[in-house]
């Protein structure tokens, strides 16, 4: 097997796979994630090309890694990204399990370039006023009734953990 490529490398081909996505009337943004045994899944924005707001470049290519692999954990992987991932995208990357982030450019560049999602990082910092723009609340649906998915969840042998 190859020596794993260098970081900059990695991340210098996310760069140049967001560049070919804007080229292709994508967003600015492109990722990679790279396996322990150094197999490669590319990712590119594709937010407006299929109107779907989660399909992030980090998610697209840990959707592509698990789909190609079967599974759904990436234990031991590492996440290249041309900038820096939103809190979905971290998140996607802690349900993955991926080990480690590296990024290109940061949240401000994105910001400068049109792409703030600095009020996202507020809202789940709580920070101000930022948590009106959508609330979340916990309604009461009686004893038992809210956690029964959970209790079939425990009863049932066939479910698969993660």
């Amino acid at each position: 097997m190859d020596a794993p490529k260098p970081v900059a490398q990695l991340l210098a081909r996310a760069v140049d796979l967001a560049i070919e996505n804007v080229r292709n009337n994508g967003g600015p943004f492109g990722a990679l994630v790279v396996t322990a045994d150094g197999r490669v899944f590319e990712g590119v924005n594709r937010v407006t090309a299929t109107l779907d707001p989660t399909a992030h470049a980090e998610v697209t290519a840990i959707r592509s890694a698990c789909q190609m692999l079967g599974t759904f954990h990436l234990s031991g992987a590492t996440l290249y990204a041309s900038c820096e991932p939103c809190p979905m995208c971290l998140a996607s990357a802690l349900w993955a399990r991926i080990d480690t982030v590296y990024f290109a450019a940061d949240r401000t560049d994105a910001a400068d370039a049109g792409f703030d999602d600095a009020v996202f990082y507020d809202y789940f910092e709580g920070s101000g006023s930022v948590r009106s723009l959508m609330p979340v609340e916990r309604v009461d649906l009686g004893t038992g009734v809210s956690v029964r998915p959970f209790v079939e969840w425990n009863s049932t042998t066939t479910h698969i953990d993660y």
